[in-house]
C-alpha cells in the first residue's frame, strides 16, 4: 500500500480533501499499474507461446493492445501526481525563485484547465443524458445524434466500444484531481507531500 509523508500538519478542509481523495486515487492507480503490467507480460508470453506450438490465439494481439492503451493512461495521471512528466527548463532556469514559483503555478493550472477540457469533450462525446433519454437504446440513440459510439464493438473481443473507451474520461476526472492537489501545493496552500512506493519520484532515484 502506498503511504504518504506529510512534511506538514494535514491541510484541513476542502484542501485536505482534495490531497485525500488524490493520494486516494493515486494508491489504487499504483495498484492497477502493477496489474497491467503484469497482465501484458503474461499476455505477450502466452501469444509467443502459442504462436511457437502453431495454435495462436486471436484475441490475445487486440488484449495486449487494450492493456497497453490502459496502462499508458493510467501511468501518465499517476505520474502527473508525482510530477514525473515532461518540462522544459529553459526558461524557468533563469528565472529567480519568485518567477520560478510562479511559472509552477501556471504550469500546474494548465495542467488542471487540460483535464477539466478534456472532461467536457468526454462528456459531449459520450452524452450520458443523451443516451438515457433514448432509453439506452444505442440504434435508437445513434439515428438521432449520428454518435455511434455504442452500437460499435472491437474486432476481436467483440466487446462495446465503449467500455474500452471508459479510460479517457476517468483518465480527464483524474488528472483534474490530480492537477488541483499539485495546484494547492505549489500554491503553499497545503505541504507537499512524499509518497513511498514510488522510487523514480524522487529525484536521487531518476538520477
Amino acid at each position: 500500500m502506498t503511504h504518504a509523508n506529510k512534511t506538514g500538519a494535514a491541510g484541513a478542509g476542502p484542501c485536505g480533501l482534495v490531497l485525500a481523495l488524490s493520494s486516494g486515487l493515486l494508491a489504487f492507480e499504483r495498484a492497477a499499474v502493477i496489474g497491467l503490467m503484469g497482465l501484458v507480460s503474461v499476455l505477450i508470453l502466452l501469444n509467443v507461446v502459442t504462436r511457437y506450438m502453431g495454435t495462436p490465439i486471436y484475441w490475445i494481439d487486440e488484449s495486449a493492445i487494450y492493456a497497453v492503451v490502459w496502462l499508458s493512461f493510467i501511468g501518465a495521471s499517476a505520474m502527473t501526481r508525482l510530477r514525473l512528466d515532461f518540462t522544459v527548463g529553459l526558461l524557468t532556469e533563469r528565472l529567480p525563485p519568485t518567477g520560478v514559483k510562479v511559472a509552477r503555478v501556471i504550469a500546474t493550472a494548465f495542467t488542471m484547465l487540460f483535464g477539466l477540457i478534456l472532461s467536457y469533450m468526454c462528456w459531449i462525446w459520450m452524452d450520458p443524458i443523451g443516451i438515457a433519454a433514448a432509453g439506452f437504446n444505442a440504434k435508437a440513440f445513434a439515428g438521432e445524434t449520428f454518435n455511434f459510439l455504442y452500437t460499435e464493438h472491437t474486432q476481436t473481443l467483440n466487446w462495446p466500444t465503449w467500455m474500452v473507451s471508459l479510460i479517457i474520461p476517468l483518465f480527464a476526472v483524474s488528472l483534474t484531481i490530480h492537477g488541483l492537489a499539485n495546484l494547492l501545493e505549489d500554491l503553499e496552500l497545503t505541504p507537499r507531500r512524499v509518497y513511498r512506493g514510488f522510487p523514480m519520484a524522487h529525484a536521487e532515484a531518476a538520477s
